[in-house]
């Protein structure tokens, strides 16, 4: 059974996906559907998030708003080794020279996780989930007294013993295939490749919250069987990236249907924090080298993604994408999410 909080006539969930694939009109479009929406915090101010989600509430649809958890560790740092980030910075200059780039140091922020949560509580959404761990007790705590429900995403069955014990509503449990970033809290861990019905089994053996799948969505027979082994409703990602509604750009769509990337690696090259996309050129040079260090490398390549992105150089863009990116069709929201729902 769907959870209260998730009040969607289908068990399915517009996955949050940060960097600008997720768009109101996207979301909006997932609600039409049937399925329940998330709008993506990360990468946004407090006020470009909250002009989002006035604009989405506007449309009379009930949704979510992800965020990303700040490492309460030195975001500036790289496995505690400045020079470890130094010698990647190096690593990496000659990507930026073919732009004309001269990469940054060191940025450090918390992607305004104190504004997003002061925004979340004065003017509160149906469900707010979270990624990249947990924040302190009292911030879930106000989040649930604002009257949103809390949702945790979570990797294995340690993450969700914990969050459970932190008094979260129900959990959002990511399998290894999944597209873009890994939820992992611990970005040192490796990842692997299990299916989503694995680590879906681990965490439903130690917790009775309600659980989300994501990971890995490739047709209604993945949704089926997660639904089968548990869940309560699957989130969609992957699939969605190609969709008429979906703000992925053109570069990226491009690439996701075409011939010349044969699959999907996990790598930590672009960003500093274990993420799974197209294996190209930027990932085979550079993995020897890749260092732990987020949101340091993420600010660090952001300037030569986009340089990147804006001239059609897939070679050296991120291209987030889970295994299942081969199904995704260049085709309106509303008709991915009809085939999903087929076998249900």
């Amino acid at each position: 059974m769907t959870p209260r909080f998730l009040t969607s006539e289908l068990p399915l969930i517009a996955a949050p996906m940060a960097g600008g694939a997720t768009t109101v009109q996207f979301a909006a479009a997932a609600a039409t559907a049937g399925a329940f929406p998330f709008l993506a915090g990360g990468y946004k101010t407090a006020e470009g998030m909250g002009a989002e989600i006035a604009e989405l509430r506007a449309d009379g649809a009930a949704f979510g708003v992800n965020l990303f958890v700040p490492d309460r560790a030195d975001p500036g740092s790289a496995d505690g080794d400045a020079a470890a980030f130094a010698a990647y910075a190096r690593e990496l200059a000659d990507e930026a020279a073919t732009y004309g780039i001269t990469l940054d140091p060191i940025p450090r922020d918390d992607d305004g996780w104190p504004a997003k949560l002061a925004l979340l509580c004065a003017d509160p959404v149906e469900v707010v989930s979270l990624t990249f761990g947990l924040p302190a007790a009292g911030d879930i705590a106000v989040l649930r007294r604002a009257g949103s429900a809390v949702l945790a995403t979570v990797t294995t069955a340690g993450e969700a013993r914990a969050a459970d014990e932190a008094g979260v509503d129900g959990l959002i449990v990511q399998g290894p295939r999944a597209g873009g970033h890994s939820a992992t809290w611990d970005p040192r861990r490796e990842v692997g490749d299990a299916a989503t019905s694995e680590t879906l089994a681990a965490v439903r053996s130690v917790t009775r919250l309600p659980l989300v799948a994501a990971g890995g969505v490739d047709g209604p027979g993945s949704v089926r069987t997660l639904l089968d082994g548990g869940a309560a409703a699957v989130a969609v990602g992957t699939l969605l990236l190609r969709t008429d509604e979906a703000g992925t750009s053109a570069t990226h769509r491009a690439a996701l249907a075409s011939d010349a990337f044969v699959g999907t690696a996990i790598t930590r090259v672009f960003t500093g924090r274990p993420a799974r996309g197209l294996r190209n050129g930027f990932i085979d040079r550079h993995a020897p080298h890749e260092i732990t260090a987020y949101p340091a490398v993420h600010h660090l390549t952001r300037e030569l993604r986009t340089a990147a992105g804006a001239a059609g150089d897939a070679d050296r863009l991120h291209l987030w994408a889970g295994t299942g990116y081969r199904s995704a069709k260049a085709e309106p929201v509303a008709r991915t999410l009809e085939r999903l729902a087929s076998g249900l």
